[in-house]
């Protein structure tokens, strides 16, 4: 009797090592979905084993990978929560058996032309949240024991944490393509001035909703953009690139700053209710000599002239955009010296935890030197050791330079 316990005991051991052994953790994603379910088809002894991640937004299980069930995978099925055999095992958040797929249990087809009799089902969980359903199918009549259903939810725990690993990824490779899409890959050429910008996404989201622009007008007059929409990530970043093609929409219909914000702000409160953003818009004239700028919950810019102390440019700050009060927007003239250079960046570059964001301010303004554009951001990124910023960092500096002569 105790060698029977024994040898029990030995094999519960080997199947649950099967399934945690850590050389699963240097194979991709996919590939580790395909080994894992692989693993579980021998250890349980079943035909059959699949992966249906849930698509959030939609309420579906989508077929993700499978054992035996290939076609599910290459036909993209999917199936709502609550329906089905899968949709019932999400909808009920625990193990489900089907001793016996019939038609009336089963919404897939594929299970019934497969020749399935039997089934098992666990969800698959992110902490609290369902991410998926794992299921396994034998082609003779079988029933799943508690040990079968505890080696079944092991393996899919395994896989949600492979899952979110790969949503992580598909995230963070979006956005990246995003960035690359919106911030623009060089900036453009404008008589008159030179021009120098710098991104760093904050290290841990890889991406946010900070953004740079600048653009000429039809009039002469060039268009500067620094902004900042709340959050991080993907879903940050999508509605950043949202307002940038709107504000560029806007600038070649307005020629005052506050009132192509003041669109702006009732575009983000209709079409993206409960995100904010703050954003400074400058315009410069097509002599170069002065700056028409409205601040939006923005940072004022700093301003570099020859021989003069660098300081913020004095500007009245209004309301963010998405804050829901209407109140009339300001923009405000601003001398434009020969050799200055104006320095505009978001929040990411100056502020430091448990810091007084003064400390950040003046830290910047002794960064600044009046110069080249270039030199510039290269001095300011450097001085200010913004190599992995916690928050994402826009930097863009104009320098006019001086008339022939």
């Amino acid at each position: 009797m105790i060698e029977a316990d024994d040898s029990g005991a030995d094999e519960r051991l080997r199947r649950i090592e099967a399934v945690t052994d850590s050389t699963l953790s240097r194979l991709e994603v996919e590939d580790l979905f395909d080994e894992l379910l692989a693993r579980v088809c021998g250890l349980l002894q079943v035909d059959t084993a699949a992966i249906l991640l849930l698509d959030q937004h939609a309420q579906q299980l989508v077929a993700t990978a499978a054992q035996g069930l290939a076609e599910e995978v290459r036909q993209g099925f999917r199936v709502a929560v609550g329906r089905g055999f899968a949709g019932r095992v999400a909808q009920d958040k625990r193990p489900v058996v089907l001793e016996e797929v019939t038609p009336a249990t089963v919404v897939n087809p594929l299970l019934i032309e497969k020749g399935i009799q039997s089934m098992l089902g666990v969800p698959m969980f992110a902490g609290s949240e369902l991410v998926g359903v794992l299921h396994v199918g034998s082609l003779t009549p079988r029933r799943f024991n508690a040990d079968d259903i505890r080696l079944l939810q092991l393996v899919a725990d395994r896989a949600s944490l492979a899952s979110q690993a790969r949503l992580g990824n598909i995230d963070r490779t979006a956005a990246l393509a995003l960035q690359r899409s919106l911030l623009p890959t060089r900036l453009p050429e404008a008589a008159g001035v030179d021009m120098a910008a710098r991104y760093v996404p904050g290290h841990h989201t890889g991406i946010g909703g900070d953004w740079y622009d600048v653009f000429s007008l039809p009039t002469g007059w060039l268009g500067i953009v620094v902004g900042d929409v709340s959050g991080h990530g993907l879903p940050a970043a999508v509605v950043m690139g949202r307002l940038r093609s709107a504000l560029r929409a806007y600038a070649l219909e307005c020629d005052d700053p506050a009132d192509a914000l003041t669109r702006l702000d009732h575009k983000i409160q209709h079409f993206e209710a409960g995100k904010l953003a703050t954003v400074l818009y400058t315009l410069v004239s097509p002599d170069r000599t002065e700056m028409r700028v409205s601040l939006a919950g923005h940072l004022p810019p700093m301003l570099a002239s020859p021989g003069k102390p660098v300081d913020t440019v004095p500007l009245p700050v209004d309301l963010p955009l998405g804050i829901g009060r209407p109140k009339r927007r300001r923009s405000t003239s601003v001398e434009f010296p020969p050799d200055a250079v104006l320095v505009c960046y978001t929040d990411g570059l100056i502020e430091r935890r448990d810091e007084l964001i003064d400390v950040g301010l003046d830290r910047l303004r002794a960064a600044i030197q009046p110069g080249p554009a270039e030199s510039v951001c290269v001095t300011v990124m450097t001085t200010l050791a913004v190599e992995q910023p916690v928050d994402d960092v826009a930097l863009l500096a104009v320098r006019r330079h001086a008339p022939a002569g």
